[in-house]
């Protein structure tokens, strides 16, 4: 299908009209013909282009990429305890593993399902712990 022009509407065959009447004049006449020219003139509003389509899309949010987004963010939190933990274990500090806890604490948080916030709230309650007893403290 191939679509030609720019949504413009074209003219009315005048020919089909003359054959309609019976000569004596028009058949049907509009009172005020100046009103209706005028809101013929106007201009005809265009279709929604697809960058507004795109954008009215991601303002929707969805509850489940809000979920996904959620248990990510608390797995990279428990995996950084993790990494944390093997390295006291070792008798060591990783300045890169603390910087990527405190990283993964100061991520925005996202609301999706209390049962899961809750748990998200406690995972980060015990980075923070563990981070403070090595003098570090994240910002809320």
């Amino acid at each position: 299908m191939r679509i030609d022009g720019t949504g413009r509407s074209g003219k009315v065959n005048q020919r089909g009209d003359a054959r309609r009447t019976s000569g004596s004049g028009p058949a049907f006449t509009l009172g005020g013909s100046e009103e209706a020219s005028r809101a013929t003139s106007s201009a005809p509003t265009g279709p929604v282009t697809g960058m507004d389509a795109l954008l009215a899309l991601q303002s929707v949010e969805d509850p489940l990429f809000a979920r996904r987004k959620s248990v990510k963010r608390g797995e990279s939190i428990l995996e950084a305890l993790e990494e944390m933990k093997a390295d006291l274990l070792a008798g060591r500090i990783n300045e890169g593993q603390l910087n990527k806890l405190m990283a993964a604490l100061q991520q925005a948080k996202i609301k999706a399902d209390p049962q899961l916030d809750a748990l998200i709230e406690d995972i980060e309650l015990r980075a923070r712990v563990e981070l403070a007893k090595l003098g570090r403290f994240p910002a809320l």
